[in-house]
């Protein structure tokens, strides 16, 4: 059963008409330089109004319920790559939550405005060499100096981090203890001190730029700090389940249109006198997929439907993290082996897939978080352990 509406049908068709004219045309160029133009791309979708479909009318947004932005986090994944559609979950999902919901209005202004547009473009600086899901042990410093923030650190496999323009940073500013030391900050990456280090080369997901960033001495004004200070690192929990909604939902149409795909091209090729469809194995095997993947929409739906109500969906945003990430694995392992030799070749769209979907388990909290979190909450473990986190992309 569908949660969409025509309205949300109306605004899938809308995006849909941007990602075949503007977006799909240049993927593989784009995959080839291993970067794609964001300002310019988010700057369409900002025209249109999808990158704040569920952030304040105030601000620019469409001021619509969470079902509409899961609408169009599903459809990027028609996009023919990973890379881009990361890139703008990361504007919409993962850079602003936490801005929109507990930052003051004129740092709304500032940064949420430009962002919703689509005129600057965000990153989220949780992740650091030290601390990728153990969110508790970043190190990165924010300390206190009159009315400024001066931050020592740096931050690790950051999307959108060569060409954003400012980032959704989490720093401790006291020495409390772990979960209440911490602080959300809005931070323009043109400020004194910020250091670019390099764009990391990646297996998959080329096109989606992700930095090594480095802060030495950068100056910020403490009104450029989302909410309350030290209620960074629970702001931050607050918004991966929206990253981790977002992740499993524009996995849906990929995971699709590969077993659609596989059925075509095992239907047509032939070995040893019958087509390859033709072997149970194979049949039932993508039928088994496709049956998984109509399993994950039911979870994301329901979760995204208790999102409307207004219920707690971390367990469920968590195993629907969990489910995606793997299944992803399982359906772009099994289509590329039906695939056979032309499943290795860069030619056939599988293989990126098959590249691409590999960090759906690592980033916004790895496989192993998703089952700590789920486990604590169903009573299995020692509720005064420490909240488990998860990495950021």
């Amino acid at each position: 059963m569908s949660i969409y509406t025509e309205q949300h049908l109306e605004l899938q068709r809308s995006a849909r008409k941007i990602i075949e004219t503007e977006i799909n045309p240049h993927v593989d160029e784009w995959e080839a330089a291993g970067i794609y133009p964001a300002h310019e791309v988010m700057a369409k979708f900002g025209a249109g109004g999808f990158l704040g479909i569920n952030k304040p009318e105030r601000y620019g947004g469409l001021g619509l319920d969470y079902t509409f932005a899961l609408a169009f986090a599903e459809t990027l994944g028609e996009i023919a790559c990973c890379g881009v559609p990361l890139s703008i979950g990361v504007q919409t999902d993962m850079a602003t939550p936490a801005l929109a919901r507990h930052g003051s209005d004129e740092l709304r202004e500032e940064f949420l405005r430009p962002a919703i547009a689509g005129e600057r473009v965000g990153c989220i600086g949780v992740s650091e060499p030290s601390a990728g899901s153990d969110v508790g042990r970043i190190k990165t410093v924010a300390r206190s100096d009159g009315g400024d923030y001066v931050i020592n650190g740096g931050k690790l496999w950051i999307t959108n981090g060569v060409q954003a323009d400012w980032m959704c940073m989490l720093a401790n500013t006291s020495d409390g203890p772990l979960h209440r030391s911490k602080s959300i900050i809005c931070v323009p990456l043109k400020s004194a001190g910020v250091t670019i280090a390099r764009k990391l080369d990646k297996l998959g997901l080329r096109s989606s730029d992700t930095a090594q960033i480095f802060f030495d001495d950068v100056r910020v004004p403490k009104r450029n700090r989302v909410g309350e200070e030290g209620r960074g690192f629970v702001y931050q929990m607050e918004q991966f389940q929206e990253e981790r909604l977002w992740a499993a939902a524009s996995m849906m149409r990929p995971l699709e249109k590969a077993v659609a795909d596989t059925i075509a091209y095992t239907g047509a090729r032939k070995a040893f006198g019958r087509r390859i469809l033709d072997n149970q194995v194979v049949r039932f095997r993508l039928a088994e997929l496709q049956t998984e993947i109509e399993l994950l929409r039911s979870l994301i739906y329901r979760a995204a439907s208790e999102i409307v109500e207004g219920a707690d969906v971390t367990t469920l945003a968590s195993m629907a993290k969990l489910t995606s990430g793997r299944l992803a694995r399982q359906v772009s392992d099994a289509c590329l082996q039906f695939y056979g030799g032309m499943g290795f070749m860069n030619e056939t769209p599988i293989s990126r897939l098959y590249r691409d979907i590999r960090a759906t388990s690592i980033g916004g909290g790895a496989d192993e978080i998703m089952l700590e979190i789920i486990t604590k909450r169903m009573g299995m473990t020692d509720e005064s352990r420490r909240p488990a986190a998860g990495a950021s992309q």
